[in-house]
């Protein structure tokens, strides 16, 4: 499942030790594996080799140029959200070719960006927005190629603030009004409907809902297929991770065990959707981000004090809600290990809690954790996917550096921010001068 182990007493990373990239490199700290990016994409990428496919890596998930590069050598396309997206992929030799553009507000400067570039589609969401791609287009002489998303109405059961795919959500065009959007789109000269997208949510962590989605729209994708003559069905992403060993099996090592089912793994993904898709005779796409990148990195924090009160203890370290923000803003869970683990095994309830001053910036309450000191090292795992791509400067703290590991060689793969930059574009206004 991925690269990050103890040998003896130390967390490696591959075959680089934890605490020697923080000596180096200092902390707070992301740590990536380069191999568990490269295994994760190649399975999945494995598991769909019947059907004619593109895995289109969701970057919003990630977006660093080491990371990008690493899924572009292996032949990945890229979901982009943005044009800054689309131009990260290309600055990293991506190619805009494999390139699906989604999003709900999609401005015109983008999409003229994204056709100039050759997009292979825009995944639209809107009517208004098919309407102002064919103005666009027209005023470039260019045909823009186009796949509506269509919005199933099935409740994936994850979190409210990453569900997609109900008609309580923003994102899609309903279920029972898209034949009627395809007519009308199918009349605009500057329109190639070029496929059908869906995406139900992400973190998804059972097999059925995506199933059930498929079995809702196959139907619909057959007969525009057929009357549109489509390339490609985009199945969207979604595929969720492990967040916490112990809830999900109850073993440290459940990922070793290949009698576990209680997580989907591309090849239960595969086995499932596959049969349905094949008689399509489609190309079709696959939107994964997290799963991919999710447990491929770590955050390492340092531990500055730690605080007992009369009823917590409370363990204040070095990263805060600004560097990982997904247990403030999701109430997610990370597991948090010792960098340098002791030979006790006793634990003491603990608040992993940031400098922050908001209540909010805390990692973990009421955990069990090793008993640790000033100057001890923690790991936050699972900590590769909305993590460093959601940081900011709240609290005028700089960004975190990150490294990538390959076997025993590791790499800055984006240095740490200067905080003088934090300011530098600003300005005082000249009347205050």
């Amino acid at each position: 499942m991925h690269d990050f182990h103890y040998v003896g007493s130390k967390l490696y990373c591959e075959r680089v030790s934890i605490d020697s990239l923080v000596k180096k490199y200092g902390s707070p700290l992301y740590i990536y594996s380069q191999h568990t990016l490269t295994d994760h994409f190649t399975k999945l990428d494995l598991a769909l080799a019947p059907l004619e496919h593109l895995v289109c890596y969701a970057m919003k998930a990630n977006s660093n140029a080491s990371v990008m590069r690493t899924l572009a050598n292996l032949g990945g396309g890229f979901d982009v959200v943005s044009e800054g997206e689309l131009r990260r992929v290309i600055a990293a030799g991506g190619d805009a070719r494999k390139c699906v553009f989604a999003g709900v507000g999609k401005t015109e400067g983008e999409i003229e960006y994204a056709l100039r570039q050759g997009i292979y589609s825009f995944n639209v969401e809107s009517e208004p927005e098919i309407i102002r791609i064919n103005k666009v287009a027209a005023r470039l002489k260019k045909v823009a190629p186009i796949a509506v998303r269509v919005n199933p109405n099935v409740d994936a059961g994850t979190h409210a603030k990453i569900t997609t795919g109900t008609y309580e959500n923003k994102f899609g065009i309903a279920f029972e009004q898209v034949e009627g959007v395809y007519a009308r789109a199918s009349k605009l000269k500057n329109i190639k409907l070029r496929g059908l997208q869906m995406h139900i949510g992400s973190q998804l962590t059972k097999v059925k809902p995506f199933e059930l989605a498929v079995e809702k729209v196959l139907p619909l994708v057959s007969k525009l297929a057929a009357k549109y003559k489509f390339e490609f069905f985009s199945i969207g992403g979604g595929l969720g991770i492990v967040y916490n060993p112990a809830l999900d099996s109850g073993s440290a090592e459940w990922w070793q065990s290949p009698g576990n089912k209680q997580i989907l793994t591309p090849a239960s993904y595969a086995s499932a959707l596959v049969p349905l898709l094949q008689p399509l005779n489609l190309r079709i796409l696959i939107e994964p981000g997290r799963f991919i990148v999710g447990n491929a990195g770590i955050l390492v924090t340092r531990v500055e004090y730690v605080k007992r009160t009369g009823k917590k203890n409370f363990v204040i370290v070095d990263a805060a809600m600004n560097d990982l923000i997904r247990p403030a803003f999701y109430d997610s869970y990370h597991e948090i290990i010792p960098v340098l683990r002791g030979k006790s095994k006793a634990t003491i309830s603990s608040d992993v809690v940031g400098p922050i001053c908001e209540s909010g910036d805390y990692f973990a309450k009421d955990r069990p954790l090793p008993k640790v000191g000033e100057g001890d090292y923690l790991a936050l795992l699972s900590a590769g996917a909305y993590g460093s791509v959601m940081g900011s400067n709240y609290n005028s703290r700089g960004l975190i550096a990150e490294v990538l590991v390959n076997g025993n060689k590791s790499a800055v793969i984006r240095e740490r921010q200067e905080l003088e930059t934090i300011w530098e574009r600003e300005s005082i206004a000249p009347w205050l001068k």
